[in-house]
């Protein structure tokens, strides 16, 4: 499935004129600044993973099989920590994949780069290269402007979520990002769903949280 990013490219093209007027919502605000902040002692949520119990079952729910079946579960496939990888921070690992240049250049326009070596644990859906590119045409490049800076801090925030969610945490379901839209997670027979994307690349591990890379941007329900 496609997503529609028609309306991220008409808020782009008139943002330059009305970017003091766009912010984050109010329960976002206090969750992304307690993320740039880096106090060290608060999260978003005690328990971050995905789990079948309040407040992250409220998706749609996945189709019990008949009794006596038991329905295959497939996971994207995993990444095993090198040497040392599980030293680096999220942002290091972003910084030195060919994957994620992309990625790493945005986290760097938003001022997110502290947030991401800081020591809270987080979980990042990361849009790859490839992901970005079905961006429409010069977005990313509007998007990377200072004037912009609100707009690409909501989107990015948008793909982090509190605590490190490894795949095995995962289970169909809704978990709140930290921009505090509902990320929907659907994990089934061809693999795990983050809204319209596939997660193709699982449980890349850093010093402070974990990795999953994603093949489609995704958008918060109200951009």
């Amino acid at each position: 499935m496609n997503v529609d990013y028609s309306k991220l490219f008409t808020k782009l093209a008139g943002l330059a004129s009305i970017s003091l007027l766009l912010a984050l919502p109010s329960g976002a605000n206090a969750a992304t600044n307690q993320l740039i902040a880096q106090t060290g002692s608060g999260v978003l949520n005690p328990r971050p993973s995905i789990f079948n119990e309040p407040p992250y079952n409220r998706g749609t729910q996945p189709q019990t099989a008949p009794p006596g079946t038991r329905t295959p579960r497939v996971t994207p496939p995993t990444t095993t920590p090198e040497a040392g990888t599980q030293n680096q921070t999220l942002l290091a690992l972003a910084e030195s994949s060919p994957n994620f240049s992309t990625l790493a250049a945005a986290l760097k326009a938003a001022g997110l780069t502290d947030a991401l070596q800081g020591q809270d644990n987080l979980t990042v859906f990361a849009p790859t290269n490839a992901a970005f590119a079905k961006l429409p045409q010069d977005a990313v490049r509007d998007l990377l402007k200072p004037e912009n800076k609100e707009i690409l801090l909501k989107l990015l925030t948008y793909h982090v979520v509190s605590g490190k969610v490894l795949s095995t945490d995962l289970s169909s379901g809704e978990v709140q990002s930290l921009e505090g839209g509902a990320i929907t997670v659907r994990v089934g027979a061809n693999g795990v769903m983050v809204n319209d994307a596939n997660v193709v690349q699982a449980d890349i591990q850093g010093s402070n949280g974990v990795i999953h890379a994603i093949d489609q941007v995704i958008l918060p329900p109200d951009l």
